[in-house]
């Protein structure tokens, strides 16, 4: 995961290198938890796409005491995965 946009301004944990969207409020707002475990903290937009993107995928436990996981579970399950790579 990339932690600068092309246009060198910051980027949150969750968004993908190949991911040209910008990140939506703050960077550290809700962390997804991998299969594997990894943990992965970003911005609202980019922990939705990647919900939608990692199989297995879930949020972080803490996270249902958050606002924006509500948003982030309810964007996720409106995306197919990887939509960057669909020009979305």
């Amino acid at each position: 995961m990339d932690s600068t946009a092309a246009n060198g301004g910051p980027r949150c944990a969750a968004a993908d290198q190949a991911d040209p969207t910008p990140c939506e409020g703050r960077l550290t707002v809700v962390t997804v938890i991998d299969r594997n475990g990894a943990q992965h903290t970003g911005c609202i937009h980019h922990t939705a796409r990647l919900l939608a993107s990692l199989e297995g995928a879930r949020l972080h436990p803490s996270a249902a005491v958050l606002p924006f996981a509500c948003e982030v579970y309810c964007r996720a399950d409106q995306l197919l995965p990887f939509p960057w790579q669909l020009g979305r």
